[in-house]
């Protein structure tokens, strides 16, 4: 039996099978292309206050484990899925349906996930409620009917009043630093790396993925995250680091930008080694005077082609973004070094004069491949070239 409906903003409706937690959940409709690493993808931090829509048809295949968090809890708002598909991997501990309710994420399954897919493509971004009816109201057809054509003009009117979580409040939210709390990185990492690491790397945490600091630790860097508050740059150079990543993390990117494009001016002109990945991408790219939009559905799946303009290499690269930065404003010190073979949209940036450069997408890949990898290893290199020149 049907229980449960999804309603779009433009009255468009879905209905399907509760999953999860039984209730109501609001946010943006935001669909994966990714056909592995849900668990992944459930616990990044940029996705908080948005619904993940899955396009592969089967999720939950193999449960959930305890080693492919990205974040300390579960920031999405709700799920959607085609089919939602019993556990079965010995590395598992739990269900993804069970996981979800633990968690109290409102899900629902059984949707035509193809027909949503292209009407956001065709209609655009916007936001969507997920709503379970009561077990008792399902009791028969005719009852669940009358109950949802009931409840659809007030989630309506509920969901036209609904408004995003904007600028740093979000960013407070999933900060990892916010409890200093290092145990999702150093799971994935042998602790001893972190021990004998030859780098200080600060990580300004916008949201950061526990899987960015794991590749950092593997490459010998030493990790410490710090809120970006007020003053953090200060904060940052009185410790000396000797490189510094500008997170990825969930919101609009203009609005985050305007409490700390003069933090990260600052330690831009240190001529401290500097990676941005994915929001941190988008406010390098602010600070040097560029704009950002908002796309159409964003690019999010662990299959999208990225072009190396100085390798005349292609990437297959993991993609989390709604946002996407506006080359025409950017400086002539500024250089595009990687575009989207989609929409030939921008995937990366590096400054000419200084060790400084920032992509799109995820290198980290969880989930996706490792060809970009050796972002990472460049900037490391860029911060043994800093630490020989300041000896």
């Amino acid at each position: 039996m049907q229980d449960a409906v999804l309603v779009l903003q433009d009255g468009k409706c879905f209905s399907g099978k509760s999953i999860g937690k039984k209730g109501k959940c609001i946010g943006e409709i935001c669909f994966t292309t990714s056909m592995t690493g849900y668990q992944h993808t459930i616990t990044d931090p940029s996705f908080a206050d948005q619904i993940i829509m899955f396009t592969f048809p089967h999720i939950g295949n193999i449960g959930i484990n305890n080693t492919d968090n990205e974040g300390k809890k579960v920031f999405a708002s709700g799920v959607i899925m085609r089919e939602l598909s019993p556990m079965s991997h010995p590395s598992s501990y739990v269900s993804l349906n069970d996981w979800l309710g633990r968690n109290n994420v409102v899900g629902i399954s059984g949707v035509d996930t193809r027909a949503l897919t292209r009407h956001l493509r065709r209609y655009g971004h916007q936001n969507g409620m997920i709503y379970s009816l009561a077990q008792s109201s399902v009791c028969n057809t005719e009852t669940y009917t009358d109950s949802i054509i009931h409840s659809i003009k007030k989630l309506s009117d509920e969901l036209n009043k609904y408004k995003p979580i904007n600028g740093m409040e979000i960013t407070n939210t999933v900060s990892l630093s916010n409890d200093v709390n290092m145990s999702l990185i150093t799971q994935a990492v042998n602790t001893e790396v972190q021990t004998v690491g030859k780098y200080k790397v600060i990580i300004v945490d916008f949201g950061v993925k526990s899987s960015i600091a794991s590749r950092l630790m593997e490459l010998g860097c030493i990790i410490e995250l710090i809120k970006p508050d007020r003053g953090f740059a200060h904060r940052i150079l009185s410790m000396c680091p000797d490189g510094i990543v500008l997170s990825n993390g969930p919101g609009d990117p203009q609005e985050i930008g305007k409490s700390v494009i003069l933090e990260i001016d600052v330690i831009v002109k240190s001529k401290i080694p500097i990676l941005g990945i994915c929001m941190g991408h988008q406010l390098l790219a602010i600070t040097l005077g560029a704009k950002t939009i908002k796309m159409d559905v964003g690019h999010r799946g662990s299959n999208h082609p990225v072009y190396n303009i100085n390798s005349e290499k292609v990437e297959i690269t993991s993609q989390n973004h709604g946002f996407v930065v506006d080359p025409s404003f950017l400086p002539e010190s500024v250089e595009v070094t990687h575009i989207s073979l989609f929409d030939n949209s921008v995937e990366g940036i590096m400054m000419k004069n200084y060790p400084v450069f920032s992509v799109q997408y995820h290198p980290e890949e969880a989930p996706g491949t490792h060809d970009s990898h050796y972002l990472f290893r460049h900037f490391v290199s860029n911060i043994e070239l800093y630490k020989a020149k300041s000896t």
